[in-house]
């Protein structure tokens, strides 16, 4: 399970006059501590915000999934409610949850976060939608995951060249003389 932390970064933002003005923004980081969270979003932030920026505030939030739509980048709020029969004692339980959806508005919001639960086995609700203050999410991307950068001077090597190349390894590979060790 994801552990969402909301940052609150403070730094001084051009405006469109090119007036430069403090601002405090509110960013999501999926971490799994405070100590994490505060080195994601540094390191994050460093290469877009120009400037000197300060984490003001670092929390927890209760947000339990995120679902990005491409075409946007206006985050809202949205709290789910279904109910489940506690396994231990028999009774319903009502369980609140609240996710994250990327809309253009309110209505769009709630249309995709229906969208995206279709598949919950219970039926739910949506009692509210809101627009997020939050401005950017960051969710962890493992080493294994991000594409390898190539170096410029380098190029692909087509499908036959890379064959070529495979074969003469297992070429070499076979020409090579194998020492047998001795007692």
């Amino acid at each position: 399970m994801k552990i969402w932390f909301i940052c609150k970064v403070k730094y001084a933002k051009e405006d469109d006059k090119g007036i430069l003005k403090n601002v405090s923004e509110n960013y999501l980081v999926d971490a799994v501590s405070f100590t994490e969270a505060e080195a994601r979003i540094y390191d994050e932030l460093g290469s877009i915000i120009r400037g000197d920026f300060q984490v003001t505030n670092i929390s927890k939030s209760n947000i339990v999934d995120v679902f990005h739509y491409d075409d946007i980048d206006i985050w809202h709020k949205c709290k789910i409610t279904y109910v489940v029969a506690d396994e231990d004692s028999g009774k319903e339980k009502k369980v609140t949850q609240v996710m994250l959806v990327s809309a253009h508005d309110v209505k769009e919001a709630y249309d995709r976060i229906r969208e995206s639960l279709n598949n919950m086995l219970v039926s739910f609700r949506i009692p509210e939608v809101i627009e997020s203050n939050i401005v950017e999410i960051f969710p962890y991307v493992s080493d294994e995951d991000k594409e390898p950068e190539i170096p410029e001077n380098f190029r692909r090597l087509e499908s036959d060249e890379a064959a070529e190349l495979k074969n003469e390894t297992t070429d070499e590979e076979e020409n090579t003389p194998v020492e047998e060790e001795t007692e």
